[in-house]
């Protein structure tokens, strides 16, 4: 029996169908998971995707993180269930302290929408085995608020405990990210935060590529070695 893999919506959303299809394609059976659900159905995993959850009032996952369907989350999450929020999955999990820092709005002040080369940090993490350390990914990235900040003391532990999973390659760092941080990880590895969308980059007709299919590929390795 293939992994459950849940995929929250949210009001605003608008990459849920996306993901499902990135999740399937991996191999695993999707499930559509509603911000007002209590019950994970017993999902293996869940993904947060991006979008613009409750329109992004206040601030970007703000409301998102009171959402009845994140007590659960947040509590599986610290139980070890992997969980990966892509964009505005991202500001989720920062909001809901899940993960340190924020995202805030890029330092250019406009919406950002093109391929974006990363470079991967972390290969350990539930959502990175796929990838080896160092090795080059080209995914979509479109975001308004994605530039990732946090104190300097924070900044170094992330680094210093290799936490840090993916970073803007290229030259390019296209929202003002402190230290061109692209995605982290907690310190189990098993929730797992990015701006750019991997799930845009699974098939060749419809993205530059399949690289970002390894973050999909990845958990069903982790989760069949638990």
């Amino acid at each position: 029996m293939a992994p459950k893999v849940g995929v929250v919506t949210f009001p605003g959303s608008l990459d849920d169908v996306d993901a499902r299809r990135a999740v399937r394609i991996a191999g695993a059976e999707p499930v559509a998971l509603w911000h007002g659900d209590h019950d994970l159905q017993g999902v293996d995993a869940i993904v947060l995707p991006g979008g613009f959850s409750y329109g992004d009032y206040l601030r970007c996952g703000a409301i998102a993180r009171f959402a009845p369907i994140m007590t659960e989350v947040v509590a599986a999450a610290n139980g070890g269930l992997p969980v990966l929020g892509i964009c505005n999955g991202f500001q989720i999990l920062c909001e809901s302290h899940l993960l340190p820092g924020a995202l805030i709005r890029n330092d250019h002040r406009t919406f950002v929408c093109r391929d974006q080369e990363l470079v991967v940090e972390n290969a350990s993490t539930a959502w990175t085995s796929a990838y080896s350390v160092g090795q080059s990914v080209t995914v979509p990235l479109k975001n308004g608020e994605g530039g990732f900040v946090a104190d300097a003391e924070t900044l170094d532990r992330l680094e210093g405990e290799g936490q840090v999973v993916v970073r803007y390659a290229g030259g390019v760092n296209p929202n003002g990210s402190l230290r061109d941080i692209a995605g982290i990880t907690n310190e189990r590895g098993n929730v797992v935060g990015l701006m750019p969308h991997p799930e845009h980059a699974v098939e060749e007709l419809t993205g530059p590529g399949t690289e970002g299919l390894g973050f999909f590929t990845s958990v069903l390795t982790s989760l069949v070695a638990r």
